[in-house]
C-alpha cells in the first residue's frame, strides 16, 4: 500500500513561540537534537517531507499535496509509538492530544474540526517544542533518541588510542570523522560524532553531546551535555546544555550555556552569557507574540541569538536574553534582554541596521564556506526587514 504525502505544518501559535528562529524556517526545521525535526519524521518514516508553512517562507520550504496525505504537527518529534499511532489514521481523523493536533490525514488541511472531522485522542507521553527554552531543556532526551535511529545496525569507527575514552558503548563516531588527543565520557549520554567532523586536541566533551557533519571543536574546548553542535560549526571555549543550529562561530574562549544559537551566528572572542540570575528568581524571557517578557519558569536560561547575528569581541549577555535576526552588537556592559531584528549597537543604544549593509556582512561570512544568499532568502530578508520594526 502506498504510504500517505508527509507534510509537516506549522502551528500558528508555536511558530510565534518560537520566533526569532521561525522568522526563517519551519517549526521542523528546528535542530534538536541530532537533526531537525524534519529530517526525524524523514528517517522515522522513511519518505521526503514538504511544508505547510508561511506564504513568504512557501518558496523556500515549498508545499507538495497529493490525494492522500498526512499532515504532521512540525513541532512534534516522532517516536516509535507516534508513528504506530500514525500508521492506522484514516482519512478525515485528527490524531489529538488535549487541545493540540498532532497530526491529520486526509487531502486538504483543515486549521479546525468540521462536523464529519473524527477525533482519537493520543494518550502516549511524547516531546514537543512548545517554547523557545523547549530546544535546549529537551535536546539531551532528543539526542538519545536519535541516536539509537541512527546508529541502529550499524557500527562505529574505532576511536583513536590517543583519547581517553569512558562509556565507549555509547560513542558513535562517522565516518571521516577526527578525534585525537582528548576526553570523551559518554557515561552520562551518548556522544555522536558526526561525518567528516573534527575534535582537536586537548578537547574534554561529556554526553549527551552531538556534533554534525563538518562541524569543529577547537582545541581544549569543554562541551557539558547535552549539547548539540550544529552542521559546520566551530566551536570553542567553555559550552554547558545548549544547541547550535549550523554554520555559525563560537571559536574562542567564553562561556555560552542553557542557549540557542541560530545559523550564521558569529560570537567574538571571550563573550560570555549568564545563565543564572544573582538572585536565583527564575528567568523572564521575550515573547515575540504578545510583545512583552513572559516568566520561563527556570532558573537556568541563557542567550537566544537568531540567525545571522553577530557580537564583537567580549560581549556580555544578561540571563535570558533573546536577539533577533540579522543584529550587530558591539561595546562594553550589558545590552538590554531584547535585541529586535536588524539592530547595530549595543548598551549605548541601537540604530537601525540597513538591509543592504546587512546582506553584505552575510555574504561575506557565507561566501568563506562557498555559499551565497539566493534570490529567495533576499526576498525573505527583505519581508523581515519590512515586519520588523526596531524598539529602540
Amino acid at each position: 500500500m502506498e504510504l500517505p504525502n508527509l507534510i509537516l505544518f506549522d502551528d500558528p501559535t508555536i511558530r510565534g513561540n518560537l520566533m526569532p528562529f521561525t522568522f526563517t524556517r519551519p517549526v521542523s526545521e528546528i535542530r534538536i537534537g541530532i537533526l531537525t525535526i524534519t529530517e526525524k519524521w524523514e528517517l522515522l518514516l522513511k519518505q521526503k517531507a514538504s511544508f505547510l508553512t508561511v506564504h513568504y517562507l512557501s518558496e523556500k520550504y515549498p508545499l507538495q499535496q497529493k490525494e492522500h496525505n498526512l499532515y504532521i504537527n512540525g513541532s512534534v518529534l516522532p517516536d516509535a509509538s507516534l508513528v504506530e499511532a500514525l500508521g492506522t489514521l484514516k482519512s478525515g481523523e485528527w490524531l489529538t492530544s488535549g487541545n493540540t493536533i498532532i497530526a491529520q490525514a486526509g487531502h486538504a488541511f483543515l486549521s479546525a474540526p468540521s462536523a464529519s472531522t473524527k477525533k482519537r485522542e493520543y494518550t502516549q507521553p511524547y516531546l514537543q517544542i512548545k517554547n523557545l527554552w523547549d530546544i535546549f531543556t529537551l535536546n539531551g532526551r532528543a539526542i538519545e533518541a536519535d541516536f539509537k535511529y541512527i546508529t541502529r545496525g550499524r557500527s562505529s569507527q574505532p576511536a583513536d588510542p590517543t583519547n581517553q575514552v569512558i562509556g565507549a558503548e555509547n560513542i558513535f563516531i562517522e565516518p571521516g570523522a577526527k578525534v585525537k588527543c582528548s576526553v570523551l565520557n559518554a557515561e552520562t549520554g551518548c556522544i555522536f560524532i558526526g561525518k567528516d567532523a573534527e575534535v582537536m586536541e586537548g578537547s574534554l566533551l561529556r554526553g549527551p553531546l552531538a556534533l554534525c557533519e563538518h562541524a569543529t571543536v577547537k582545541m581544549g574546548a569543554k562541551i557539558y551535555g547535552a549539547t548539540t553542535i550544529g552542521p559546520a560549526v566551530k566551536a570553542g571555549g567553555e559550552i554547558n546544555n545548549s544547541v547550535f543550529l549550523g554554520f555559525c562561530n563560537k571559536a574562542h574562549d567564553g562561556f555560552i550555556g542553557n542557549s540557542v544559537i541560530g545559523e550564521w551566528c558569529n560570537i567574538g572572542a571571550d563573550s560570555n552569557n549568564s545563565n543564572l540570575k544573582n538572585n536565583y528568581a527564575p528567568v523572564k524571557l521575550w515573547h515575540y507574540p504578545s510583545r512583552s517578557f513572559i516568566d520561563t519558569g527556570l532558573q537556568f536560561c541563557g542567550l537566544f541569538m537568531g540567525d545571522h547575528s553577530k557580537c564583537g569581541i567580549n560581549t556580555m549577555f544578561n540571563t535570558g536574553t533573546v536577539v533577533g535576526f540579522s543584529c550587530n552588537i558591539f561595546g562594553a556592559g550589558f545590552p538590554r534582554t531584547f535585541i529586535p531584528s536588524f539592530s547595530w549597537g549595543g548598551p549605548a543604544g541601537f540604530v537601525r541596521y540597513q538591509l543592504d549593509k546587512a546582506m553584505e556582512t552575510a555574504e561575506r561570512m557565507m561566501a568563506r564556506r562557498g555559499l551565497h544568499l539566493s534570490a529567495v532568502d533576499i526576498a525573505i530578508w527583505k519581508h523581515i526587514y519590512e515586519q520588523q520594526t526596531l524598539d529602540l
